[in-house]
């Protein structure tokens, strides 16, 4: 078993392009790296992640010199995943720099104006009313002042507001998922605000400029989609799926990273991130969850009763969680049902994913995922134990594998 921190983001966070954006759920750029070193001829491979996040798969391989597609439901990731897979040139780079300190500027003359915020629910939660002044001031100078730049260069700062935005947060990430700090934010006035703030802004978009110089060797593309259905067939196959789908414990990837969503304009409303978490395999956040209610399966475990078992036990303790846990596998089965049509024969796939417990349930996600590989004529299956997790004692992270034979006798 590898260690923790070897599988998990937290080995990405002082990896240059790597470390922009942190979300919990990611696993690590060395997990990647030693699953392309078992490849055979690696740079005949052609690499899917139907579930890429931030885009860790897609970075590393581009690092390593093989083309690598990246499907993601949620259109920030999407977003944030292009840019950190984007070979820069010089000319971006040095026009980047130049903006910095006009923004800054620009933003410590900007006096007295009340620029737009956000409507997020209970924002100051998230940052003081000083604070969020002044990161509102920056937003919207770097706004204005990137309008007529090269995309390049406001993605770039984009991304160095968001870690202002995180730097300057009440959020706290020493639990599963995201939480608020219950100490006192620091209260400054609005002149210190801003102040401490520019200063920050521009030390983080020095180190992002200087990440965004890393040579990406080949050509990583990133579509939004959802992958619970394939794309129909088509003259494009993959060698080999590198992915880590949502795992079974009900940790909603949108709300973690709503506040980006909202000030980039990628969602202006609770409902809109509602939406796109019902949408997403196993998402259930806010209003989605009360849809849950009324989710009636479609039968394709009907002949699984392993499987009907273990959702009877959930459903005497609650039928919410049992519809929850019952419609995430729908989800995955459809998703494996149309895999194949994107995939050459002897293609490899490489699943990273949680087993869960509801109650006194476990819920053995990677055996189900291993059947759910075996109907699809995938052969050679594999599971791997990565890591104990932080949580429940009996929760661990596994990597199922497996080989496409179409076939096989």
């Amino acid at each position: 078993m590898m260690q923790s921190v070897d599988v998990t983001y937290k080995n990405n966070l002082d990896k240059g392009r790597h470390g922009w954006i942190r979300l919990t759920p990611a696993y690590s750029i060395q997990l990647v790296e030693s699953i392309l070193k078992n490849l055979e001829d690696l740079h005949s491979q052609y690499v899917l992640d139907p579930f890429s996040g931030t885009g860790t798969t897609g970075l590393v391989c581009g690092q390593n010199g093989v083309p690598c597609d990246l499907f993601e439901i949620n259109p920030f990731l999407a977003w944030i995943s292009r840019v950190k897979t984007r070979q820069y040139t010089q000319t971006q780079l040095d026009a980047t720099r130049k903006t910095v300190p006009r923004v800054i500027g620009k933003a410590r003359d900007d006096i007295g104006n009340t620029p737009w915020i956000p409507n997020i629910h209970e924002i100051t939660r998230w940052w003081t009313p000083s604070v969020l002044k002044a990161l509102a001031q920056v937003y919207s100078c770097m706004h204005a002042l990137t309008l007529e730049e090269d995309q390049s260069v406001s993605d770039l700062l984009k991304v160095a507001f968001c870690k202002l935005l995180i730097a300057w947060s009440s959020a706290a990430f020493n639990h599963q998922s995201m939480s608020f700090k219950k100490e006192k934010a620091r209260r400054l006035n609005e002149s210190q605000a801003k102040r401490e703030i520019l200063a920050t802004f521009e030390t983080i978009a020095q180190s992002i400029i200087n990440d965004a110089s890393e040579n990406v060797r080949a050509e990583i593309n990133v579509s939004v989609h959802n992958s619970k259905e394939m794309p129909p067939e088509t003259e494009k196959k993959y060698s080999c799926v590198i992915t880590s789908p949502p795992y079974t414990n009900r940790i909603s990837y949108i709300r973690e990273v709503r506040p980006y969503m909202y000030w980039l304009g990628f969602i202006d409303n609770a409902r809109q991130a509602a939406n796109l978490d019902w949408n997403a395999t196993g998402g259930t956040w806010g209003v989605a969850t009360s849809r849950l209610s009324s989710w009636i399966p479609k039968g394709f475990f009907r002949e699984d009763q392993d499987f009907l078992r273990m959702i009877k036990q959930i459903r005497i303790k609650s039928p919410l969680l049992a519809n929850y846990v019952h419609r995430y596998f729908e989800d995955m089965y459809s998703h494996f049902s149309s895999l194949p049509t994107v995939l050459k024969d002897g293609a490899r796939v490489y699943y990273v994913v949680g087993n869960s417990k509801f109650y006194d349930t476990i819920v053995p996600t990677e055996e189900i995922y291993a059947k759910l590989l075996e109907k699809q004529r995938f052969h050679k299956i594999e599971i791997t134990r990565l890591r104990k997790r932080t949580s429940k004692k009996e929760l661990y992270e596994y990597c199922v594998s497996g080989k496409l034979e179409r076939h096989f006798s």
